[in-house]
């Protein structure tokens, strides 16, 4: 029963012409969700009991065993005239009065209404009575969601002398205040399965007008939509932004689905085929029972259009062919599709399986066929199937192609034949049509990209959940020997590249060092080359200097007795003597660069002479060597500065 409530719903509105959604349901529960016995509720027939009137007034046609409509032999009777031939049913009761017990500010107020007054008035009344403005009130007990402001007391389902609580809001909105958030614009980021939608609405606008443009988006009608995110407000849909509570500048909201009857959608899908498989809508009609404009069902369930076909005839790129598919299968097949791969063949082989063995995953390769009878039944009912979807996104990568035009089942095989070889390419083209579509589950054994089993279009749901389980497990086996033995391989490589690491820091230091040491040696040279350099300059200095001194010294006069005779005692390690005679009136300047032509200048040595000692450099070089006392005959020291 519970998963036909949504057909129920339609074919209760559709009967009974109650357009009221909260209030068909409110029958509906009343009734146990028995169909019958809520029609019975609402419009029931004076001198008949509930069998006569089943079986007066409707007839149950089983569709396929799964779907049953309803189908009225007489128009329903309108509203308002059910209304006046019985007053004791339940939809009339909401013109008697509706006793209710309000609790407000430690007080009891008994209130009295209509059942046809609206909330809207018992609001008003609850205002002179209790003295709340409306825009203040805040009542628990009234029937939730169902209690909008134009929704009739006597629908609500409120018990006698029901009791509600009433208190007023904490602050009183101020008219500017008020003026300022209906003219705010609010962002609301609405996220559904993996879109996001970014939407911005005045203040003004209402959460109903929202779920109607969501539809827009999402092709989830309003009354399908489950939504999280939206604060708790009382006749929520009639409520604009501007009093919701939103946050701001920007509120997060999240819609999906709501969950549906697989067998509905399967119907619906069968229908929408029937035009491809050169079926006929009258053919459905002619069964015997008649189904009126106002089913909501029939409406839902029949579209004549002819379907668009999934894959354009001659694809000349593989890659477009691949998404058109892909956007194709999911506009005609919902969102609970596989997610396709798109791109190339090659592409998904690489994506799936040539990637390192822990990441890999199967390749399951659809081949789809327009013209085979079991493609409407496989896509809708086992490529929907939540655990093959499940399955299929946790583990594989889905490639989807159609076989349909000639041109394009060839450029499959050639894809196939260059990617994983001739046999692969038989293996697909010996599917006969009648056992297609095809689920192929690729996979990388021992180095090698092959088919490895192949899933016809004439199973359940359980045996291609079997199938796909045993891929996976062979694939987990093999995958983590797989895995073993790269991990095996990685080691012996990280081993040889730390060794060859190794190796080269070793040949990095002794390259290092052999150019440290060479850099010394050629310091060491360069320094032994600078010193050098300076030596021989010090030398050719010196050697300039005592060429210099030798040319100022006098000539020796001849041996006489009128000659100054000067012995030179040289410091150690020396043990000889110098020897020269001077004129009596040479200076003592002749006595110095003398010496220093000999390679001892003064800046070098100091002239000491005996007695009295003294050294004979700090004299006046002008003196001559008798007034020095140095005449007839002297011996002097040289001593190192």
């Amino acid at each position: 029963m519970a998963e036909n409530r949504e057909e129920i719903l339609a074919n209760f509105q559709g009967i009974t012409a109650i357009e009221d959604v909260a209030e068909a349901i409110y029958h509906l529960e009343e009734a146990n969700w028995d169909l019958l016995a809520a029609i019975n509720r609402v419009m029931p027939q004076d001198g008949n009991s509930s069998s006569q009137q089943t079986e007066d007034t409707h007839d149950v046609e089983m569709i396929d065993d799964d779907i049953s409509v309803i189908t009225p032999k007489t128009h329903p009777p309108d509203r308002e005239d059910s209304n006046q031939a019985s007053t004791s049913s339940p939809r009339n009761s909401s013109s008697d009065m509706v006793e209710l017990q309000v609790h407000c500010n430690n007080k009891i107020h008994e209130i009295k209404m209509s059942g046809v007054a609206t909330v809207s008035d018992l609001k008003k009344r609850l205002e002179s009575v209790c003295g709340v403005p409306v825009c203040r009130q805040q009542i628990s007990g009234l029937g939730g969601s169902r209690a909008t402001s134009s929704a009739a007391l006597g629908s609500l389902g409120l018990a006698p002398n029901a009791v509600l609580r009433l208190k007023a809001a904490d602050q009183l909105m101020a008219d500017d205040e008020m003026a300022e958030r209906l003219t705010t614009s609010y962002i609301l980021r609405i996220k559904h399965d993996e879109k996001e939608y970014t939407l911005t609405y005045p203040g003004t606008k209402t959460v109903q007008e929202v779920k109607n443009d969501i539809y827009s988006l999402t092709d989830i009608p309003a009354r399908h939509q489950v939504w999280t995110g939206w604060p708790t407000v009382t006749g929520l849909d009639d409520t604009v932004l501007a009093m919701v509570g939103l946050d701001l500048p920007q509120h997060q909201l999240t819609v999906k689905r709501a969950p549906s009857n697989n067998k509905k959608e399967y119907e619906r899908i069968i229908l929408e085929s029937s035009d491809s498989e050169n079926s006929s809508i009258e053919e459905i009609e002619d069964s015997g029972d008649v189904f009126t404009g106002e089913d909501d069902m029939f409406v839902d369930l029949v579209h004549p259009e002819r379907l668009q076909p999934l894959m354009s005839d001659h694809v000349e790129d593989e890659a477009l062919g691949c998404i058109e598919f892909a956007q194709r299968f999911r506009t005609r097949y919902g969102p609970n599709t596989p997610n396709f791969f798109e791109g190339t063949l090659q592409d998904a082989i690489k994506e799936a399986c040539l990637k390192p063995a822990k990441e890999r995953k199967l390749l399951g390769l659809y081949l789809h066929h327009e013209q085979s009878v079991l493609s409407n039944v496989f896509c809708a009912q086992l490529l929907g199937c939540e655990a093959v979807l499940q399955t299929l996104a946790t583990n594989f990568i889905v490639y989807g192609w159609d076989l349909t035009h000639p041109d394009n089942n060839n450029m499959l095989l050639n894809s196939v034949a260059n990617a994983l070889g001739p046999v692969a390419s038989m293996t697909i083209r010996s599917i006969p049509m009648d056992r297609l579509p095809a689920l192929v589950i690729i996979m990388r054994v021992r180095s090698n990209t092959e088919i490895y089993s192949v899933i016809n279009g004439n199973v359940g749901v359980s045996e291609l959940l079997g199938g796909l389980m045993e891929a996976l497990e062979r694939f987990a086996a093999q995958r983590d020997h797989d895995a073993r033995l790269e991990r095996e391989r990685d080691a012996r490589q990280r081993v040889k590249r730390e060794q060859d690491e190794a190796y080269q820091r070793s040949l990095e230091a002794d390259r290092a060092k052999e150019e440290i040491k060479k850099q010394q040696e050629l310091e060491r040279n360069q320094e032994l080359e600078r010193a050098e350099s300076e030596r021989q300059l010090e030398e050719a200095r010196k050697e300039a200097a005592r060429s210099a001194a030798a040319a100022r010294v006098p000539a020796e006069p001849a041996a006489a007795s009128d000659v100054a005779r000067i012995r030179v005692r040289l410091p150690p390690p020396h043990h000889h003597l110098l020897e020269r005679r001077f004129q009596p009136h040479d200076t003592l300047q002749a006595l110095l660069d003398f010496l220093a032509s000999k390679g001892y200048p003064q800046e070098n040595y100091k002239v000491i002479s005996s007695w009295p000692r003294r050294d004979l450099t700090t004299e006046s070089h002008s003196s001559t060597l008798k007034a020095l006392k140095l005449y007839p005959q002297e011996t002097v020291m040289l001593e190192e500065r």
